[in-house]
């Protein structure tokens, strides 16, 4: 089975959809991705279904929606290529085998196949593995790649209960995490220059944002754009009060000084001023190769 969250919902098995085009049976299984392989309970499956309460008659309801999902897994099945099964593969491989019936819930089985969460979170446990060895160009290309299997927004068109809009809070958090990181890296590797258009987007789009923010001005700050990485500052500032109330953190005031103690003396070279450790040039360690995974 092949399962893509990080975008929209696509389930397939044996390359043919499995995803309802009706709006609670592709909740359903939306919600049985989320924990792929695993035992989902009843009060789980309602509870997102119905959150402000299941109506009378709600168990025959999901019952009739597992049903429509294991149909289409059968019509999958029934049109997968033919090859040369094993012992017991016919009684493995039916719809009861991959949507099952247990107790007190149900289990989607994947069989192993693909699930894109999965190698992101593989992709990018690597590029965090990498950064603490200070191997940063290994790290950016594994973070990178998990960044890639991004489609768009996780879980984008199905309709979310509070199960689901947890699950996409932390999907996004893993995210922000791995594009910090990367841009990091990247910022070691000295690619400031490279890094200029796409943290201008970034910041536009998570508006209060700090560290994102803070490679921005960086990045700026390397290429001699003083007064472009204070006005990042400025921006970053407004949106926090008006969203939040707060000023920006103190590293970040502490970068701001950086870049007007830079401003403000000409005679300085461009890299002379002394720039807060956090947000300064990592120096790659030279690593052998295969040392991280």
């Amino acid at each position: 089975m092949d399962v893509r969250i990080l975008g929209g919902l696509s389930v397939r098995e044996h390359g043919v959809s499995i995803t309802p085009t009706a709006a609670a049976p592709r909740q359903l299984l939306a919600l049985l991705t989320a924990s792929a392989d695993q035992v989902v309970p009843v009060t789980v499956l309602t509870e997102e279904l119905w959150p402000s309460g299941a109506p009378r008659g709600a168990r025959a309801e999901l019952q009739s929606h597992i049903a429509e999902l294991r149909t289409l897994i059968t019509g999958a099945l029934r049109g997968a290529p033919s090859a040369e099964p094993g012992p017991g593969w016919s009684d493995r491989r039916t719809a009861d085998a991959i949507l099952v019936s247990q107790p007190g819930g149900y289990r989607l089985d994947t069989g192993g196949g693909t699930n894109d969460v999965r190698q992101f979170e593989r992709a990018a446990g690597a590029g965090y593995r990498a950064m603490e060895a200070g191997d940063l160009a290994r790290a950016a290309l594994r973070l990178g790649e998990a960044l890639a299997l991004w489609r768009g927004e996780p879980y984008a068109g199905v309709a979310a209960g509070p199960r689901l809009r947890r699950e996409v809070e932390r999907l996004e958090t893993s995210r922000l995490s791995v594009l910090d990181q990367w841009v990091e890296a990247q910022l070691g590797l000295g690619r400031h220059a490279e890094l200029v258009s796409e943290l201008s987007g970034l910041v536009a789009r998570y508006r209060t944002n700090e560290p994102l923010h803070a490679h921005y001005m960086v990045a700026l700050l390397r290429c001699g754009q003083h007064d472009e990485a204070l006005t990042v500052y400025e921006r970053l500032r407004a949106a926090l009060r008006g969203e939040t109330g707060m000023e920006p953190s103190a590293r970040l005031r502490r970068l701001q000084r950086s870049v007007l103690a830079v401003r403000n003396t000409e005679a300085r070279p461009l890299y002379a001023p002394r720039i807060p450790a956090q947000f300064s040039p990592a120096r790659a360690r030279l690593v052998p190769a295969g040392s991280v995974g």
